[in-house]
């Protein structure tokens, strides 16, 4: 998430002096490309893991500041979302063993968090999108306590200026509205540093771009958001949106999204992308301080560049352009992959970075210049592609052709990805490992995306929703710690539950969303079809508006035809005649305990689920006998076993 030593640009002098010192900064790093300042060698590489923290239940615990203070390790920060966490790894020379070394330097922080979860009752998690999350964890109680986390949300939404709709479509259809930028924390990534010599970022920065498509595509591990199975990666859908903080106008009017592909190749340097950043977008935060640098410039000292960097953090390129410091005090510049979702293992995650890595070297050597080979619009659209159809995805490649992704990988990208790494010199046990793991996953199909929803529809036919996305979470847990890569994972099975309770059940999780509804001036006639069709013994009332403003029963509709077959002077009326107005009715973030007890007290047969007046859902005594049947096949497997 960047520096935490930031704050919000809150008037127009915070605007300006921030300005100043951006394009201040912009003039030095300028300066130091000319004056041949950076680093360009040895090469490193780096990686940043994302990952969530989970309760028995496999629900989001939010105690990711509990866990810091009990952690014994550096490495480890915060994130958007108090039940997410961040480990930041230390940098490593791009030869040798570098990728079993990863894998082990992750591996040993997560057994610390393996460790510390089983005195503290939570299990950490690395996926794309959690599946048991719930819209109520998007909540502004879920995020984290620190100044620059507060800072960011004030300042999406200030220039937002209304509320966040999510509007996403796969198989299934999301629409949403929410009140906070938070969304994003939904999202959980692994990011890949690169680092790049001056004279070669260019291309380099135009190969990533370029290859983004296949190595998103065989990395897919996040098709399931709030229930819903939507694009094979939705987190990219999904950060785009949360965090779009353009305003709709009645004329056409090209704005570039603050989450962004780009818009063209890179034609002469970083300063390219930082330029176009500058002008594009408005800085949402600043730096708490910013040192002269022109003054250490003359002096000879590599300046942080706070306030460009502060900004860039702030743009949410895919393929972020990054300056640092390296250990030996002089500055380099990276290439930071944002692709790449979190899990579904360890070493499925340092496969995904041994493809990219080993590819960024092999395809720059063998292509060059890619952008006389290939069309921007090709690679962004590609992009797109991938992330909505994963694997066996068709694309347009190098001098138009049309391929497919698997057979693109298999023919082409992995062995231009070993050509690479062995340019770098890197062990062959672990780039016969690494990209064995990527061969294999392209053979079976088996993605973590594939993974997930093959999971779903099996236990769709086993489990409720809510028990299937925390089986289906616990199954990521088990596998994740049996160290196997995705490919070698069975589906997820109603075996791999555990400890489901129905007591801590929240509506939202249980109950029916998909509400057949009529309004006040509907004829009783389409109720009672509406009935006999869809088998139901409820009808909401809503307005124009989507406001619920009452409920028919099955018993008042008897009485109401009835009285028409009996009474030959009946009365034609409408369905406002019949309702019951103004329901009882319950909120979304309320429990299954709670639901019993009001249905109980108010002797109601179901309950219409409303959030700021708006019908959202219904609870009946069906829902309950769902969630019933689901507990005593769980106790009954529990006692055979």
């Amino acid at each position: 998430m960047g520096s935490l030593n930031v704050k919000l640009v809150s008037s127009q002098k915070d605007l300006n002096q921030n300005t100043r010192n951006i394009l201040q900064d912009l003039k030095a790093l300028e300066s130091m490309l000319e004056e041949s300042w950076f680093n360009e060698a040895p090469i490193h590489i780096g990686a940043e893991q994302e990952l969530c923290l989970v309760d028995p239940h496999c629900k989001p615990k939010p105690i990711s500041l509990e866990v810091l203070d009990r952690i014994g390790s550096p490495g480890f920060t915060t994130e958007l979302a108090k039940f997410n966490l961040e480990i930041n790894l230390d940098p490593l020379e791009y030869t040798g063993n570098c990728f079993s070394t990863l894998a082990q330097c992750i591996g040993q922080k997560m057994n610390e968090l393996y460790a510390l979860g089983a005195e503290m009752d939570f299990d950490p998690v690395m996926t794309g999108i959690l599946p048991t999350l719930r819209k109520t964890d998007m909540e502004e109680s879920n995020l984290t306590p620190l100044p620059r986390y507060h800072a960011l949300m004030k300042a999406i939404s200030k220039m937002r200026g209304r509320k966040y709709e999510l509007r996403i479509r796969g198989i299934d259809e999301l629409n949403l509205k929410h009140d906070s930028a938070l969304l994003e924390a939904c999202n959980t990534s692994f990011q890949v540093h690169l680092q790049v010599a001056p004279k070669d970022f260019v291309q380099k920065y135009n190969i990533a771009l370029a290859i983004a498509a296949p190595v998103l595509s065989i990395a897919t591990n996040s098709p399931f958001l709030f229930g819903k199975r939507l694009w094979s990666e939705t987190r990219i859908a999904l950060f785009q949106q949360s965090v779009d903080t353009r305003v709709i106008s009645e004329h056409l009017r090209d704005r570039s999204p603050r989450v962004t592909f780009g818009n063209h190749w890179v034609q002469d340097s970083i300063i390219e992308l930082y330029r176009e950043d500058i002008v594009r977008f408005r800085p949402m935060l600043m730096a708490s301080a910013n040192g002269d640098v022109t003054e250490e410039i003359e002096e000879g000292k590599t300046p942080d560049l706070r306030s460009l960097m502060t900004h860039n953090s702030t743009v949410y390129r895919w393929n972020r352009p990054c300056y640092g410091i390296s250990p030996n005090g002089k500055p380099h510049l990276r290439i930071e992959n944002r692709l790449l979702p979190s899990g579904p293992s360890i070493v499925d995650e340092v496969a995904n970075a041994a493809f990219w890595l080993g590819l960024m070297e092999g395809a720059h050597q063998e292509y060059g210049d890619i952008t006389k080979k290939m069309e921007f619009d090709d690679a962004r659209s590609n992009f797109v592609a991938a992330s909505f159809s994963g694997h066996d995805t068709d694309v347009a490649w190098l001098e138009g052709r049309k391929v497919n992704t698997m057979e693109l990988i298999a023919k082409e990208l992995l062995p231009l990805a070993r050509q690479g790494l062995k340019n770098r010199k890197v062990n062959t046990e672990d780039i016969d490992y690494y990209l064995g793991i990527i061969a294999s996953r392209n053979a079976t199909r088996r993605t973590g995306a594939y993974w997930i929803l093959q999971s779903f529809n099996k236990l769709s036919k086993e489990v409720l929703s809510d028990e299937r996305s925390s089986t289906l979470t616990s199954a990521m847990i088990k596998n994740q710690k049996s160290g196997k890569p995705i490919h070698e994972w069975e589906l997820a099975a109603r075996q791999d539950s555990r400890q489901w309770s129905p007591t801590s059940l929240l509506i939202e999780e249980f109950m029916t969303r998909d509400v057949f509804s009529v309004e006040k001036d509907d004829i009783p006639e389409l109720v009672a079809n509406i009935m006999d069709w869809q088998r139901v013994r409820f009808v909401p009332v809503e307005d124009k508006k989507g406001h619920l403003c009452g409920l028919v029963t099955a018993r008042r509709l008897i009485r109401y035809l009835v009285d028409k077959a009996d009474n030959a002077k009946h009365i034609e009326k409408t369905v406002k005649d019949l309702m019951i107005e103004d329901p009882i009715t319950i909120a979304p973030d309320k429990t299954v305990m709670e639901a019993m007890r009001l249905m109980k007290q108010h002797n109601a047969p179901c309950l219409p689920v409303v959030k700021n007046n708006a019908l959202v859902g219904i609870i009946s005594e069906g829902n309950f006998l769902n969630v019933t049947a689901s507990l005593l096949n769980v106790l009954e497997e529990q006692h055979e076993s």
